[in-house]
């Protein structure tokens, strides 16, 4: 075996009995488990790891040659998960579900964008903020990427928790999930603009103000845009009735063949490969072609048994330990720099979390269930992090912002144990005030 395998192996091992560790020990304290990973990667990079033996230990486990090979696992982690998380969403959590759920779905996606993009200017144009962030490569794709950063919703993480506290199946967990659904379709399209405008005025030499460079940057983004939305229309028109010899299959058998699995696995490999060909990410492939599978629940079921435990439990431990080896905080130097990190993390609260809440009050709930909402709507998690590196990849996050925006991350992911906690148990629907008719949950 090759000695970069054989490194490997250990990594792996290393970074699967550490996750697995703070998992339990997070666990034990309320918290869902992948709170435990994320800290656990934090732990394995430079900001903890590496300040050990004067960082003789992270250079001898983890040497940045070896990065190359544990990104691959991590990549293949990645978009299995969206994969999964795009076959859980069903459509019919957004169909029948009234104007409340709309509305504060809506809401849950641009308070936040505009919180986030508005930030992004400010970080872009003083000088001062700029320096402590790193340098701002372009400040219109910094904007964008913050708006989408701040928007997103941990979809998994929410349902998680929902179940762990029997909120799943009330009507305020059955509107988080709504909610969270509109936010993250909503979102991964804007995503899919934002990075395919990043490429294009990367490719083009768009950040040094040259105005011709611009106006070809944003054609080569249209461009993507257009094959995005073409593909995705032949995804939904011709392909989803295609995948539904699947469901047929399943019936018939009462289990997946051999041969549907492996089919399966090369189509999502596939459809990654398109939208990484066609100028955005490969997670955008996986997730629309797992938005498209057929959604009857022993189907389903069947098929996330299938790529789940091999998903949860072995590749996104790896990509939890890959995104902490490349947080550094010891880059937060200053009192400056993680004051404007808690910044970050309030106007990240305060937009989703405040945005949430004020919409779901003002269109007839409750203080107490709103608050609960928002608070659900406020979990980032896995997918926050799932963005974060794409925007590191592209370069439009510079390292210090980077490690700001994980610590933000994890903090409103933590967060939400607690502060549900505090609201006490049950949904809160009941509660006086809480004034909510069934018509506008179910027009």
């Amino acid at each position: 075996m090759p000695v970069e395998a054989q490194l490997l192996v250990v990594q792996i091992a290393v970074i699967l009995l550490v996750a697995r560790a703070f998992g339990w020990v997070l666990g034990k304290l309320g918290q869902p488990q992948v709170v435990g990973e994320m800290i656990a990667g934090l732990v394995l990079g430079p900001s903890v790891f590496g300040l050990m033996h004067g960082g003789a230990w992270l250079h001898t486990l983890f040497p940045p040659s070896s990065m190359i090979y544990l990104n691959i696992p991590c990549q293949f982690g990645v978009i299995l998960f969206m994969f999964l998380v795009g076959l859980e969403m069903d459509p019919g959590h957004i169909r029948g579900q009234g104007r409340l759920v709309m509305a504060t779905g809506t809401v849950g996606i641009l308070v936040p964008f505009a919180c986030g993009a508005g930030l992004g200017w400010v970080l872009a144009t003083n000088t001062t903020l700029a320096g402590l962030v790193g340098g701002v490569p372009d400040r219109l794709t910094l904007m964008l990427f913050m708006g989408v950063a701040m928007s997103i919703t941990a979809f998994p993480v929410l349902a998680r928790i929902l179940t762990e506290r029997n909120l799943h199946r009330t009507r305020l967990g059955q509107m988080a999930i709504s909610c969270s659904a509109v936010d993250d379709v909503t979102g991964w399209c804007i995503l899919a603009f934002v990075v395919a405008v990043a490429k294009a005025r990367d490719g083009a030499g768009a950040g040094v103000g040259d105005p011709t460079a611009r106006s070809a940057a944003f054609q080569q983004a249209a461009w993507t845009v257009g094959l995005t939305a073409a593909y995705a229309l032949v995804m939904v028109l011709v392909a989803k009735r295609l995948l539904a010899q699947f469901e047929r299959q399943y019936e018939r058998n009462g289990q997946f063949s051999i041969g549907s699995k492996v089919l399966i696995l090369i189509l999502i490999m596939a459809s990654s490969l398109v939208t990484e060909r066609i100028g955005i990410h490969a997670i955008f492939g996986a997730f629309l072609l797992g938005v498209i599978m057929p959604k009857q629940k022993a189907f389903v079921a069947e098929l996330s048994v299938l790529f789940k435990e091999a998903t949860v439990l072995f590749l996104l431990p790896l990509f939890f330990a890959y995104t902490g080896l490349r947080t550094e905080l010891n880059l937060l130097g200053g009192g400056a720099a993680w004051a404007l990190c808690g910044v970050i993390v309030l106007v990240a609260i305060g937009g989703k979390l405040g945005g949430v809440t004020t919409a779901a009050r003002a269109f007839g709930l409750g203080w107490t269930p709103s608050l609960k909402l928002g608070t659900l709507m406020n979990t980032r998690g896995l997918m926050e992090l799932i963005v974060l590196n794409i925007g590191l990849d592209l370069g439009v996050l510079p390292k210090p912002l980077f490690a700001m925006m994980v610590l933000m991350a994890l903090v409103t992911t933590f967060m939400t144990t607690p502060l549900l906690q505090l609201m006490g148990k049950g949904d809160g629907m009941l509660e006086a005030g809480a004034v909510i008719s069934e018509e506008a949950i179910s027009e």
